[in-house]
């Protein structure tokens, strides 16, 4: 038998004090069971607004419902993004609101001027854009004198930041002010200019980020430019302005900017280092990229316009006696930085890559050729360059002019539109200069591309006027008409060429580019002075086809365009005329002038002008008698009172017609005809003229100035011939029969009827006075229409015919008592008192007609002209 275990005691288990728990790694331990919960709840109290303040009604709001004072506040407010919304909601406002910019323009500036410090980039882009966009833009008819003054205090406080962000961003929005008020650069210059020396200087951040360098040197580049270098902006003030004016003007411009002149050899000694640390990437053979070209080209322009200003601001010293100064302009031409220019930045010319590249990376060495191009033109008279340097830049110059470039594969490709135009306009100037003092080898060259250039120039481009201006440089340098370069034979050669362009430049510019045309007829009227001219046949044809109208209705473009020019184009025309008609005084001219005169919507003055500046060319020798004599009297009989066929001009109200122009124009033309000596002699030449228009029947005003002329030149007594006394015996009952025709009697203002009948029926009673045969030939011609038409309403019963006839015998009645109400004429009809009274026989005898064609209305009518011309027949008697 197996033993059994004896039984043990039961094992008591031990008590576990602190029990163990297992963790997870990155698990967060939970808080200890004794810890206190300090955390505190509340439920929100919302009370009604009760401040007066808080109201915004009236006040103007952004979107959000937010005032401008309150976005003001936020805008300085320590969160950047409040900063950022507040600024985007004072954008919204003032768009929205735009009269709050300038009733609060002096606050927003002066609060959000801060931000141009901000240490956050999103804010300062922001508070950029905002003045960019809304503030400066509305503030443009303001006094900016105190906003710019205050914003220059902050922009020279960033400038002066540690951050290089905040620098560039002070420089960029400073570039942003003086786009938008340029003048705030001529008031800190020398400081301006001091801080961009410091930030190009000591900042070499342009190695790893030439966009940064971008910002800085386009901002210097447009403020050099502010600089008064344009000559052409002296050259035009001195012309519009007195003498004594220019001066001080101009005096004032050199003391303004005169302390400049150091911080300007600073800046271009800056620059053109600056320049040379970019010459191991120009000539790289990949080029360069858009952010170094554009660089480049502010580097280079730079320095163009502070040489420029420097040199102008000398020559303007030179001109008005100024005195020198300590800081006088020309430290920036002296020994020091002159050979540093020539050898660093000129030696470097062309900037042509050693490999073939994309047409855009050649465009753009072309672009900063140019400048460089620019550059060598100012300095070529100060500084001494080598011969072959100077080769170098003349052959650009030669196949710029040419629409040629050079590239180191041998080929030629012609440069886009648009950038070869801007190149040309800034070399032609240099030009003439060129074309003066260079050898006769380059000359030609010169003059012979020069020439090219003028011939594919269009018409309304820039480049014509920039053209223009080398032609009158070159043939009249300095402007002055007295000294002539013509005279150089290498230039003759070229002369004809350019001057027989002009006339047809005139017609192809036509009316659409009137300041063109006057510029080209300036020009002309240079040459015209100086004998220069040279017309050729094209020539004359040209200035004939300027001159002659186009007719109305016939739509022809290529017709002249003098009559639709301005004033001041047609009096430079008209000044180049009188010079013109020295040798080619022709046919077609003159035909061409009349057609001028002629036209229609010719102002009046104009037509004056012409008749006087044809009469000063007589009177000098350029003109032929018979040819003068022709264009007067032709002016006279084809000119048109009233433009529509067939009405009489006192049908018309006077603004309707060209009455008025007429008679002055004869007053003109008689004038002339008297001054050309004697007026019995003139009358004989021209007599056969004027009674041959006399016999083409001309209407009432042209009939009225034919006489007039006839009168002027006529004596007492007459020295017409007797054909002539017959001619006029027969068209004049005809014309005062048109008088009386024309001109209704007006009963409510018979003075006025009586001046106007007066004016047509003086020339008559001059030549009554003269030729008592004329008198009676007239009245007997007067006395036998009445009888005939006495005649014809006895025998014809159409009513309308004797209507007609009628109105006949009454408007010679009429014409007998106008005649007899003058006391000088009552004299002289007195010895013609039978035909009178034979014209009163007649009317008479109409009274008691049993013709059916005479009315009762008729008449009465020839009862009351018969007691009229009953009582002017007896006074005769006396």
């Amino acid at each position: 038998m197996v033993r059994s275990k004896a039984p043990g005691k039961k094992q008591q288990k031990k008590g576990i004090d602190f029990k163990k728990i297992k963790r997870k790694l990155g698990r967060k331990l939970p808080p200890p069971k004794n810890a206190t919960n300090t955390e505190i709840k509340s439920q929100a109290i919302v009370l009604p607004e009760q401040s007066v303040g808080a109201d915004k009604s009236g006040f103007a709001t952004s979107k959000k419902g937010v005032t401008l004072s309150d976005l003001l506040k936020q805008s300085a407010h320590p969160n950047a993004k409040v900063r950022k919304n507040a600024l985007h909601g004072i954008k919204d406002l003032l768009e929205h609101n735009p009269a709050e910019i300038q009733s609060h323009k002096y606050a927003i500036t002066k609060k959000l001027s801060e931000r141009l410090c901000d240490d956050d980039k999103s804010v300062r882009d922001t508070f950029y854009l905002l003045f960019d966009s809304n503030i400066f833009p509305s503030c443009k008819e303001d006094n900016q004198g105190p906003m710019v003054s205050l914003l220059m205090s902050y922009i020279f406080i960033a400038m002066a930041e540690t951050s290089i962000d905040v620098r560039l961003m002070a420089f960029k929005f400073l570039h942003l002010l003086v786009k938008h008020h340029p003048p705030t650069f001529s008031w800190y210059a020398d400081k301006i200019l001091e801080n961009y020396k410091d930030i190009i200087q000591k900042n070499h951040f342009y190695v790893q980020d030439r966009s940064k360098l971008n910002v800085a040197l386009s901002g210097l580049a447009h403020c050099l430019s502010l600089l008064p270098c344009d000559a052409s902006d002296t050259e035009s003030l001195k012309e519009n302005e007195t003498l004594l004016a220019y001066e001080e003007d101009t005096a004032k411009e050199s003391t303004r900017f005169a302390h400049v002149a150091g911080r300007l050899k600073e800046i271009v000694g800056v620059l053109i280092n600056c320049f040379q640390d970019f010459i191991p990437l120009i000539h790289s053979p990949g080029g360069f990229d858009e952010k170094s070209f554009s660089c480049l080209h502010h580097i280079l322009c730079g320095i163009g316009y502070a040489i420029k200003f420097s040199i102008r601001m000398h020559i303007q010293k030179q001109n008005l006696w100024l005195p020198a100064s300590e800081d006088d302009i020309l430290l920036l031409l002296d020994q020091d930085i002159a050979p540093i220019i020539s050898k660093k930045l000129l030696g470097s010319f062309p900037l042509n890559p050693e490999n073939n590249l994309s047409g855009k990376v050649d465009e753009r060495y072309f672009i900063l050729n140019s400048v460089l191009t620019e550059i060598f033109l100012e300095v070529s008279d100060w500084s001494r360059l080598s011969t072959d340097l100077c080769n170098r830049f003349l052959g650009f110059i030669e196949n710029t002019l040419l629409d040629k470039i050079s590239r180191s594969t041998g080929q030629r490709k012609p440069i886009p539109k648009p950038i070869h135009e801007k190149t040309l306009l800034a070399l032609l100037p240099s030009v003439p200069k060129l074309i003066l003092r260079m050898d006769s080898d380059w000359s030609e060259n010169l003059l012979q591309a020069f020439t090219n250039t003028f011939n594919d120039c269009k018409p309304e481009s820039p480049l014509t006027l920039a053209c223009i201006s080398v032609v009158r440089n070159v043939i009249i340098p300095n402007g002055d008409i007295h000294y002539l370069s013509a005279s150089d034979p290498t230039v003759n050669n070229y002369l004809s060429v350019w001057v027989n362009k002009l006339p047809s430049l005139l017609n192809q510019l036509g009316d659409k580019h009137p300041l063109s045309s006057q510029v080209v007829l300036k020009l002309l009227l240079d040459l015209g002075r100086v004998g220069c001219l040279k017309a050729s046949p094209t020539f004359e044809e040209d200035i004939i086809k300027f001159f002659n109208p186009c007719s109305q209705g016939e739509g022809d473009v290529s017709c002249g365009a003098f009559a639709r020019l301005p004033r001041e184009a047609q009096d430079l025309a008209l000044s180049f005329l009188y010079y013109f008609t020295i040798d080619n005084f022709s046919s077609p001219l003159l035909d061409s002038i009349v057609s001028c005169c002629l036209y229609p919507q010719l102002e009046p003055a104009v037509l004056y002008r012409i008749v006087e500046v044809v009469h000063t060319a007589y009177r000098a020798g350029y003109i032929q008698i018979t040819d003068h004599i022709s264009l007067l009297i032709t002016l006279i009989a084809r000119f048109k009172v009233v433009p529509e066929k067939g009405q009489f001009s006192i049908e018309c109200n006077e603004q309707e017609t060209y009455r008025g122009t007429l008679k002055v124009l004869t007053e003109r033309v008689c004038s002339c005809l008297s001054d050309m000596g004697d007026g019995s002699l003139v009358l004989q030449i021209i007599e056969k003229v004027l009674l041959a228009q006399i016999t083409l029947k001309p209407v009432l005003d042209n009939g009225c100035a034919i006489l007039r002329i006839i009168c002027t030149l006529d004596s007492k007594p007459t020295t017409l011939s007797e054909s002539s006394i017959t001619t006029l015996s027969e068209f004049l009952p005809g014309y005062l029969i048109d008088i009386v025709k024309c001109i209704p009697e007006d009963k409510d203002n018979s003075s006025l009827y009586m001046q106007t009948c007066l004016y047509y029926l003086l020339p008559c009673y001059f030549l009554f006075e003269r030729s008592s045969k004329l008198t009676e030939e007239v009245l007997k011609r007067m006395q036998s229409i009445v009888s005939e038409n006495t005649k014809a309403l006895e025998s014809v019963q159409d009513r309308e015919s004797g209507l007609q006839s009628l109105n006949l015998i009454q408007c010679i009645v009429s014409v007998v008592l106008l005649m007899h109400n003058d006391v000088k004429v009552r004299k002289i009809i007195s010895s013609s008192k039978s035909e009178i009274d034979l014209i009163l026989q007649n009317v008479i005898s109409l009274q008691s007609s049993g013709s059916t064609s005479l009315t009762v209305e008729g008449k009465h009518m020839m009862k009351m002209a018969g007691e009229r011309l009953k009582i002017a027949s007896k006074s005769l008697l006396t």
